[in-house]
């Protein structure tokens, strides 16, 4: 299995900014495969939903560093990494201005970003990025639709019922071709579907902590996805995953490593990256959080 970590974005990690090219390297240095960024614009003081199915704001959220910020950190500090998103969440972003950022950190990277999109949860944040909420499936099809455009021929161009890109020259291309592996997150029937047609995989969750992760969280919607994949005329051979190991409710490092073990063993799961804001809180204890998973899991 290849095993990465999430960058020092949230809370006590983000106030240690200028640590984030140091963890990026060093945690490379010690076999991470993948570095990963999150996206959380507010901590609501009263929101209207709250966070995995509580009525609150986790504190780590009420600081936040930009996700497009670490990528092109992490990119330049590395060599091998993949650098990911998971995930970022498309309907808040111009297509065009985000075909412009992803295009810059697969460049910095040399062809190692893993773009992974979803579509939120909170009213709030939609409503301090201008986005209508309810539109937020649709304009995810359309965000897709014009990267496509955009990382196709040149000229490039884009109309669609929400966004609108006008005939453009695009000479700088992405390192990778025809363009990153885009993945998408969501268990919904059209979040499944949506994957099984136009993403390169899915991206699941474990949060060992909040219920004992079962394999078949994964095994069965991602069998889906390749069922669907298959009606569509796709090789579902070709889907991937990456499981997001996030220990919640108190649970530890023990609590990830043992998800891991078993996403390994009864999933199939070949790729999967630790969310380590909740068992460190800094950017030293998150690299010993780092060689600790990754000695355990040689």
């Amino acid at each position: 299995m290849r095993i990465g970590f999430t960058l020092p974005q949230f809370g006590a990690m983000a106030r240690q900014s200028g640590e984030v090219a140091r963890f990026a390297a060093e945690a490379e240095r010690l076999g991470a495969a993948s570095l990963w960024v999150g996206d959380r614009l507010l901590a609501p003081v009263e929101p209207s939903v709250g966070y995995a199915g509580t009525d609150t704001i986790p504190e780590n959220f009420r600081a936040v560093l930009d996700p497009f910020a670490l990528m092109a950190v992490a990119a330049s500090a590395t060599r091998t990494a993949l650098i990911g998103s998971n995930v970022l969440n498309a309907p808040w972003y111009q297509p065009a201005l985000l075909a412009r950022q992803l295009t810059t950190v697969d460049a910095l990277s040399g062809g190692r970003l893993l773009p992974g999109f979803g579509i939120g949860w909170s009213p709030e944040e939609y409503a301090a990025a201008g986005v209508p909420m309810r539109e937020r499936g649709a304009r995810l099809d359309e965000c897709l639709d014009a990267l496509e455009a955009w990382w196709g021929p040149s000229p490039a161009a884009y109309e669609g019922r929400y966004v609108t890109v006008p005939a453009t020259h695009v000479e700088l291309r992405p390192a990778q071709r025809p363009h990153p592996p885009v993945h998408l997150g969501g268990y919904s029937p059209a979040a499944l579907d949506r994957t099984a047609r136009r993403a390169a995989g899915w991206l699941p969750v474990a949060a060992p902590g909040r219920a004992e992760f079962d394999p078949a969280s994964v095994t069965v919607p991602f069998g889906r996805v390749r069922e669907l994949a298959a009606g569509y005329g796709r090789d579902p051979e070709e889907l991937g995953v990456v499981l997001r190991v996030y220990p919640q409710g108190g649970a530890g490092l023990d609590a990830a490593l043992g998800a891991l073990r078993t996403a390994e063993r009864a999933a199939g799961v070949e790729h999967a990256f630790v969310e380590l804001m909740n068992v460190a809180d800094g950017v030293d204890a998150a690299l010993e959080c780092v060689e600790r998973v990754l000695r355990a899991a040689a």
